[in-house]
């Protein structure tokens, strides 16, 4: 249904356009040939890892607890019992809550990823809407975007324009 919306879209812009001009670019190709996309991107990996390497902790103190708990069990008085049992919940309920704040769809990664990516949009947006208005553009799409572009001539795709006005000669 929504490729079908998206075709339909198109046929409409293609038959109003008559006199627009329109642009490709290739959003993958520009990011890659981006010095600073890359080193966010690492960075993001290396601040994940240590983020997953904290929460796995925390499950694997959990998990001993656990174990220790059923080999004890057998001794352990009611109470004793109930207080490893809360121990071990307690645990368990730390390790999601640090994945939460650290993974969860507001969570720490979510904005750091913002903060590191966001001026690196911005950058690419301003460039191409620079480009856009110099060339009389009507619209540029994104055709590594899912949008149902099929072909896209290379004559209309500005992507090496884009980073050379970035300052990335390609």
């Amino acid at each position: 249904m929504r490729r079908i919306i998206t075709i339909c879209l198109f046929a409409i812009v293609a038959l109003t356009a008559n006199a627009q001009k329109f642009a490709l670019i290739d959003m993958e190709y520009i990011l890659k040939n981006i010095p600073a996309y890359e080193r966010a991107n690492e960075q993001l990996s290396q601040v994940a890892a240590k983020w997953q390497a904290e929460v796995e902790a925390l499950n694997t103190v959990a998990k001993t607890l656990y174990k220790n708990y059923q080999n004890e069990v057998v001794f352990l008085s009611q109470e004793q019992k109930k207080a490893k049992q809360e121990e071990i919940m307690q645990k368990e309920k730390d390790a999601s809550d640090l994945k939460k704040k650290y993974f969860g769809p507001e969570g720490e990664l979510f904005k750091k990823r913002a903060s590191l990516m966001t001026p690196i949009q911005e950058e690419i947006y301003n460039a191409v809407k620079d480009i856009s208005e110099m060339r009389g553009y009507s619209l540029v799409l994104d055709r590594a975007s899912d949008t149902g572009i099929i072909f896209g001539s290379p004559k209309v795709d500005i992507s090496n324009e884009v980073l050379q006005k970035l300052g990335y000669s390609n």
